[in-house]
């Protein structure tokens, strides 16, 4: 898939999901990597007007489960999110996060993301780690 179609594809599967909801936009994609961004505002902050860590982890699953849909063949397989942790290392109040999902582990069954959170000058805002499974499709 190329990086046009790749974004397209984000845009469609995006449509009434949680994606949609904290609009997550997908931005760049490469051989094997992907990139979202997420706009900090009150919508995702918690009460005390900084970044949820929450939303950080739905910005993180929602990258490298969309990376691993797209780099594995999904004609034959499902994917699902088994596991994630997240280590929240600076608070960001405004502006835009960017989560860029990286395979570390590129299995036929699991797969493990490392998703860097950074801001709009590159500061790392969260590291999340997301294994993924790859079940073959009923048929």
């Amino acid at each position: 898939m190329t990086q046009e179609e790749i974004l397209e594809l984000s845009k469609k599967v995006s449509k009434n999901t949680l994606m949609e909801t904290l609009d997550i936009e997908f931005t760049e994609a490469g051989d094997d990597y992907l990139v979202a961004r997420m706009p900090v505002t009150s919508k995702v902050h918690q009460p005390d007007g900084v970044l949820h860590g929450g939303a950080s982890v739905a910005l993180a699953e929602s990258v490298g489960s969309l990376a691993s849909y797209v780099f594995l063949n999904t004609e034959e397989l499902f994917v699902r999110g088994i596991e994630i942790s997240a280590n929240h290392l600076r608070s960001i109040s405004e502006g835009f996060v960017y989560a860029k999902a990286s395979f570390i582990h590129k299995g036929r069954t699991t797969q493990l993301w490392e998703i860097k959170i950074t801001d709009e000058e590159n500061n790392l805002i969260s590291l999340v780690k997301l294994t993924t499974i790859a079940l073959p499709k009923n048929k």
